[in-house]
């Protein structure tokens, strides 16, 4: 497993600012949160999610190839660090 931690640079009011994603090797994702603007945050898993937030359909691919896009900045993250954007989301 691998962590990633996304900051969506925009103005949107109803699209999250940040981004956590627990994924596999593959790519697919297993876990996502996003926090709002708001200060509110989303979850999802496979299993279930919150109101805004779910899974990505596809793989993701090379975080280079996100990290590239101009309104994204995104970086490994250790689990400790996921895990506690987890636990806050699912408060």
């Amino acid at each position: 497993m691998r962590h990633w931690k996304v900051y969506w640079h925009h103005q949107f009011t109803e699209e999250p600012i940040s981004i956590y994603s627990e994924l596999r090797d593959d790519g697919s994702e297993v876990r996502r949160v996003e926090e709002f603007r708001d200060g509110t945050a989303g979850w999802a898993d496979g299993d279930a999610h919150s109101a805004r937030t779910f899974l990505a359909d596809v793989a993701f691919g090379d975080m280079s190839e996100v990290a590239a896009q101009e309104e994204f900045t995104a970086f490994l993250i250790e689990r400790q660090e996921f895990e506690g954007a987890w636990a806050r989301a699912r408060r």
